[in-house]
């Protein structure tokens, strides 16, 4: 049956009348009217490109650096990247020596701008969804996408596609699976007891059916592939009621019932991938953008501040009372208020690599990470974190963000293992760390 799901899918995407978001296509525009309005309400981010010079300087070094690819002092972008970055190194460094009086009115000032989008250190959190196209959305998007899919997929594949829709446009999975054992149940009835009359009825208003079927998105579709159809009839008291009435005409033969309960079981719900949503940060773009948006938030903004305010007076009133452990489970809890964290790497040249990850995910995937977007991935090199400590595969690969305090946005820097730098330090291309089209991702110079 997992087979079948696969191929369902592989069918369906490159079926030309699958008329899902394509290539160019922008998240502010709608694929058919009756979508355009609720797209309104809810205005989708699309995620900024290059710029026109930014391209043309990238097409240009790449050009330069095919050519002569051993000696990075042509490509003069690169080069006025880099010119750029010490510039705004030398100007931290200014800033270190002045007076920490005016530390304070500075931070005063990012914060007051915190709400300002462009401040975003991300525009917000993108998904993939490969079994359908290759589109880069926002969740929400992706849910009307994957629903106007299946439902367009109902006339020519309803009981699979039902299945689908079960697992895929409901939200509560204990609901789901429950509706899911309710069906099974039905079917497997009239599978074993093929000629009593009152497994081929369900009454529409039977508590279970009203509770655990008729909510859940794709259940009446999934009965209408069974065989039922909706009718009025006499009920036990005389009265005229809602049916599902099966019919052994409706399906090619009773047996196929079999392969609805197998797919019922074995569906699950169409899956997104996280994208890393990757930007090539100058310092001066990395200091300004410091807010995340509220995608990366478990709670919405009102619940965090009510969280914030009640935590803040418990805290207030316990202070002097405070263990190590305490503070330690506050911190936990604090992280657990987002789903997602903003990583930044940090090279010695300035430059900043940036991506988005699950709180939940592996120190390993963020090692990876850095590994697909240097010039030499084939070299060992080590992550520091800001109070120091060297994150490796072997201690803390399996660890998750919020195990390594990595949540909710951290900056780690980047150096060579030590085991290589003598090799590093006579290479004449020592100063190069990322690939020449991950530099493209500079905005601007």
């Amino acid at each position: 049956m997992a087979d079948k799901i696969k191929k369902f899918f592989q069918k369906k995407k490159a079926d030309a009348k699958f008329k899902l978001a394509g290539p160019g296509h922008k998240l502010t525009e709608s694929t058919s009217q009756s979508s355009e309005s609720s797209r309104k309400e809810v205005p989708v981010v699309r995620r900024s490109g290059l710029s026109q010079e930014s391209k043309v300087a990238a097409e240009a070094a790449l050009a330069r650096l095919q050519q002569k690819r051993d000696n990075p002092a042509f490509n003069t972008s690169l080069a006025a990247i880099k010119a750029q970055v010490r510039k705004e190194l030398e100007n931290e460094k200014a800033c270190e020596t002045e007076s920490t009086h005016t530390i304070p009115e500075r931070k005063k000032s990012v914060d007051q701008e915190v709400d300002v989008p462009k401040n975003y250190a991300a525009s917000g959190v993108f998904f993939k969804c490969p079994l359908i196209s290759n589109e880069i959305l926002p969740r929400e998007e992706w849910k009307r996408n994957i629903k106007s899919f299946l439902y367009e997929q109902l006339e020519e594949e309803r009981g699979l596609t039902a299945c689908l829709i079960i697992q895929s446009c409901n939200n509560n999975r204990e609901k789901i699976d429950t509706c899911v054992e309710t069906l099974c149940k039905y079917l497997e009835n009239i599978i074993t007891y093929p000629e009593q009359e009152k497994y081929q009825k369900i009454r529409m208003s039977n508590r279970a059916f009203c509770e655990r079927v008729q909510p859940i998105e794709g259940a009446l579709e999934l009965l209408l592939a069974a065989g039922f159809r909706e009718e009025t009839l006499l009920n036990p008291e005389g009265v005229d009621e809602q049916y599902m009435v099966f019919k052994k005409e409706n399906v090619p033969s009773v047996e196929s019932l079999t392969t609805l309960i197998d797919a019922l079981r074995s569906a699950e719900p169409i899956q997104l991938e996280l994208d890393r949503n990757v930007q090539v940060l100058l310092p001066s773009q990395a200091a300004h953008q410091l807010a995340l948006p509220p995608a990366f938030y478990a709670l919405s903004a009102e619940e965090l501040k009510r969280e914030q305010l009640l935590r803040t007076e418990a805290i207030e009133k316990s202070q002097m009372l405070r263990t190590r452990a305490m503070r330690e489970k506050d911190e936990l809890r604090e992280m657990r208020r987002y789903k997602f964290a903003l990583i930044r790497v940090r090279f010695p040249d300035g430059i900043l690599l940036q991506g988005t990850f699950s709180v939940y995910e592996r120190y390993n995937e963020i090692h990876e990470f850095v590994q697909e977007h240097l010039e030499h991935g084939d070299l060992p090199f080590i992550l520091n974190t800001p109070t120091g400590h060297k994150l490796t595969s072997d201690e803390d690969g399996s660890k998750s963000l919020i195990d390594l305090r990595l949540v909710p946005a951290t900056v780690l820097t980047f150096s060579w293992d030590p085991s290589i730098l003598e090799e590093i330090n006579n290479s004449p291309n020592k100063d190069v760390y990322l690939k020449p089209e991950v530099m493209m991702l500079v905005k601007e110079i």
